[in-house]
């Protein structure tokens, strides 16, 4: 249970993130997978492809908004959160990492946004 008001409202982000993400044919494997490494808000599988999914939630675009704001440190966080989930695959899947970035009422869903 979300114990802060920033917490609460990254929950209902990802809430809204998933249900996109859902109607688009998306299939939740596990939500807030979190490691030594760092946490991973969604992950997805689409088609045959495990998608890690950082869902971001800004007020407004002041400072770059939402997408903006995944840094190179939280970029290697996510990178390395993958590299230790997909330790439990025998044969690593197709994988790719998305953003869901909402800024206010908008949701943006940015396909393939990092490499590994």
């Amino acid at each position: 249970m979300p114990r802060t008001e920033q917490q609460r409202l990254g929950r209902l982000g990802e809430d809204r993130a998933l249900a996109h993400l859902s109607a688009a044919g998306l299939v939740l494997v596990e939500r807030n997978f979190l490691c030594k490494a760092g946490e991973i808000d969604l992950i997805m599988q689409h088609g045959a492809h495990l998608v890690f999914v950082e869902v971001r939630r800004r007020a407004g675009s002041r400072y770059g908004g939402a997408a903006a704001s995944v840094t190179p440190a939280k970029q290697r966080r996510l990178i390395h959160a993958a590299q230790f989930y997909l330790q439990r695959y025998r044969h690593l899947p197709p994988c790719r990492f998305d953003l869901v970035a909402i800024d206010g009422e908008k949701l943006s869903w940015i396909q393939n946004t990092l490499e590994m």
